[in-house]
């Protein structure tokens, strides 16, 4: 029997890393624009898929509910490998889930997606500035978020928005210096890894940070 989270047996090519991101991004323009496609939605995709799988991007964004990834970017079935936590923060489990999309499905891509009024910053930013504390394990996903925070303040950034930037960056920058084999594979041009930042109210993604895309591609996307 075939492993669920097997590879797929096509021989079909994987995109780049830059056309990866252009598929997401263009998905996206059309959830914003109202004329989703909803692509590999239909039971032919999920026969194609049933004995394997093959995504061209592993998604690590907030469980926030308002962020569904495969909504958002009107993709289907087969197309993400997604990780969600709350404020995208990133254990053992995390860091593994990342990896195995990488190095056995070969995802080209790696998104970390943040977004505005994410729960979990604000959470981290009551903590360091009113010292509220939270119970439980909500405690521990808060003060994972913190060092973001403390970034942010030591760079003298208020608004929510280049505080929610920071810590796309820092998650960015975190899964770079702790995963060997994510960072081996962006060094040898096999996997990009980038951040976004998603707008609740008019649900544009744009462009944060990226690491092993070319020049042209990594230019932030603007304000709408």
């Amino acid at each position: 029997m075939t492993d669920a989270l097997s590879p797929s047996p096509s021989p079909s090519p994987s995109p780049s890393p830059s056309q990866a991101v252009e598929l997401l991004l263009a998905g996206n323009r059309r959830f914003v624009g109202g004329t989703p496609q909803h692509p590999n939605q239909d039971a032919a995709r999920r026969a194609q898929t049933a004995p394997g799988q093959r995504p061209f991007a592993v998604l690590f964004g907030c469980s926030d509910s308002r962020l569904a990834a495969e909504i958002i970017f009107d993709r289907g079935l087969g197309d993400l490998f997604v990780v969600r936590t709350a404020g995208h923060v990133a254990g053992p489990e995390v860091l593994g889930s990342i990896e195995y999309g990488v190095s056995v499905l070969d995802c080209p891509l790696v998104v970390v997606l943040g977004h505005d009024s994410c729960g979990a910053v604000a959470a981290a930013r009551a903590a360091v500035t009113d010292g509220v504390a939270a119970t439980g394990y909500v405690r521990d996903v808060i003060e994972r978020v913190t060092p973001s925070i403390l970034a942010a303040r030591a760079a003298g950034l208020t608004h929510d928005d280049d505080i929610i930037a920071e810590h796309i960056r820092h998650s960015v920058g975190l899964l770079m210096d702790r995963s060997r084999e994510l960072a081996e594979r962006v060094a040898a041009g096999r996997t990009a890894v980038v951040g976004l930042s998603y707008r609740l109210t008019d649900g544009r993604a744009r462009l944060v940070t990226a690491h092993g895309l070319p020049a042209e591609a990594t230019t932030p996307s603007p304000d709408a």
